[in-house]
């Protein structure tokens, strides 16, 4: 049955991505922006648009019909009250730091972008209550030293944290380096505030650990893209501060022993294990062939590596001590090949550039074909070997940069082209590497997205590796929640 048949007949019709802009003109829409958020913040010239039209990978251009930029939650409201009445699709960004698509309009020229760059204020925080009250422009960067500063903890990190906006993260339900202690960002907000796409506002910034009365509305919109509506604010869950660190890199045999050796620290020092990186060879030798300055962790090259973090409120140095013990163990019963734990903060900084050079290592290398996957970490080591195995028959000489969140399943498993081959030819079969990867990872049981998102790059993706009444039911709440289909429309659905 399809949309606008039978038991849907009469209902409005989700808004195609082509369609004209209703009977108000795009001259008079521009006008009533101005009206709602000054001249200064609307933006209609291609010149002025370029950035905010194009997505961080430059994957995709658009051409939105403007750029609009308000500075409060009324002023979002309004903006998209005039969208609706007009039926002019909007699409939601913040940072524009994402990496499938979700903030880039088509090239219709109607659409228009909602910046919430401007809305960047703490408006709230409670250290009694561990809460922090931010709105949606606010960079991640900026909340991580605002709780740093309450001398608390905002544990949401990842590569992007300098520029990307929480909004942002909230949309994509963002991971990063510490989701096996912490969670992702799903699990680090209590409360939200949400334009919905009629023009209303859903205030429900509230900080309640224990609230049950009905449906949990707000995790309608984490991780929903901007499809449903536009965070505006969010109350964010802040942790104790850490006052100790210890930082060490393990070598390894292969991600099988990772695995064994995930179990053993986690056996060992408990819920003090806030990181667990599994790196390969490959992204080792990349870095310090495009970043020589950082240092190599052992004068050996091994097949994997391990970059494991442990944290600990309680000051001192026997957080190190305890990981020198755990890993002696590790090496003793010939699991780990070698280790060196960092003796310093430099130290430590190092370690971890390893591992935060490698996607700048990879652009430097050229194109490659990336993938952000979840699998069950008990599966991980016999994905690994499968895929690599059916990529190599396919793709001769083909190089696997395999790096990512061991600890809770999240690989970042891309392919780069084999070392002097044709790089246009072999991105050209994209489709044909993402269908071998795609297909192994739902025999695994896996996800072909972790925390990366949907977009529009992994739009037709996800129809099929979902079972369609997962769809149907991810279409019947974007018709109860955005009728007219202009919330975001092309991304996710």
């Amino acid at each position: 049955m399809e949309p606008g048949d039978g038991a849907l007949a009469g209902r409005p019709r989700l808004r195609d991505a082509g369609d004209t802009i209703g009977p108000m003109g795009g001259k008079d829409l521009l006008a009533r922006f101005t009206t709602i958020v000054g001249e200064r913040h609307v933006l209609a010239d291609a010149r002025d648009m370029a950035a905010y039209a194009t997505d961080w990978r430059k994957r995709y251009f658009g051409a939105p019909l403007a750029v609009v930029r308000p500075g409060t939650t009324a002023e979002v409201a309004a903006v998209v009250k005039a969208c609706a009445e007009t039926r002019t699709a909007l699409v939601p960004q913040g940072g524009n730091t994402g990496l499938c698509g979700g903030a880039t309009p088509d090239a219709s020229g109607s659409q228009v972008i909602v910046n919430l760059g401007r809305m960047n204020r703490i408006r709230a925080l409670d250290p009694l209550n561990h809460t922090m009250t931010v709105e949606a422009g606010c960079v991640l960067a900026t909340l991580q030293q605002a709780a740093d500063e309450a001398d608390l903890l905002f544990p949401l990190s990842l590569a992007a944290e300098g520029s990307c906006a929480i909004g942002g993260n909230l949309s994509t339900n963002a991971g990063g380096v510490q989701v096996l202690r912490y969670g992702n960002t799903r699990e680090l907000v209590f409360g939200l505030e949400v334009v919905l796409p009629s023009g209303a506002i859903w205030d429900g910034l509230r900080g309640l650990r224990k609230d049950n009365t009905g449906y949990d509305l707000k995790q309608l919109f984490v991780g929903a893209e901007g499809t449903l509506g536009i965070i505006t604010a969010a109350v964010l869950k802040l942790y104790p501060k850490p006052r100790a660190r210890a930082t060490a890199v393990a070598a390894l045999a292969t991600p099988r022993d990772a695995l064994k050796l995930l179990g053993h620290v986690q056996a060992h020092c408990g819920d003090r294990l806030t990181g667990f990186e599994l790196i390969s060879a490959i992204c080792i030798e990349l870095v310090r062939r495009h970043f020589p300055r950082v240092p190599a962790p052992f004068a050996t090259s091994y097949p994997q590596y391990a970059l494991i973090e442990l944290s600990d409120t309680q000051a001192g140095t026997a957080i190190g001590g305890m990981l020198e013990a755990t890993l002696a163990d590790a090496i003793e019963s010939g699991l780990v090949l070698d280790a060196v734990v960092a003796a310093s903060g430099e130290q430590a900084k190092n370690l971890w550039a390893l591992r935060e050079y490698v996607s700048e290592a990879q652009a430097a290398e050229g194109q490659n074909i990336k993938h952000d996957i979840s699998i069950p970490i008990s599966r991980i080591g016999d994905f690994i070997e499968a895929t690599d195995a059916k990529l190599a028959r396919a793709f001769p000489g083909v190089r696997m940069v395999t790096f990512g969140h061991l600890g809770d399943g999240n690989l970042h498993y891309n392919v780069t082209h084999p070392e002097g081959g044709d790089v246009a030819a072999f991105i050209g079969r994209t489709a044909d590497v993402n269908r071998v990867v795609h297909d192994s990872v739902a025999e695994f049981d896996g996800s072909i997205s972790a925390e990366h998102g949907i977009g529009q790059y992994k739009r037709e993706e996800i129809v099929r590796y979902k079972a369609p009444v997962e769809i149907e039911l991810m279409r019947a709440v974007k018709r109860a929640i955005d009728p007219l289909g202009i919330m975001n429309p092309g991304k996710v659905l």
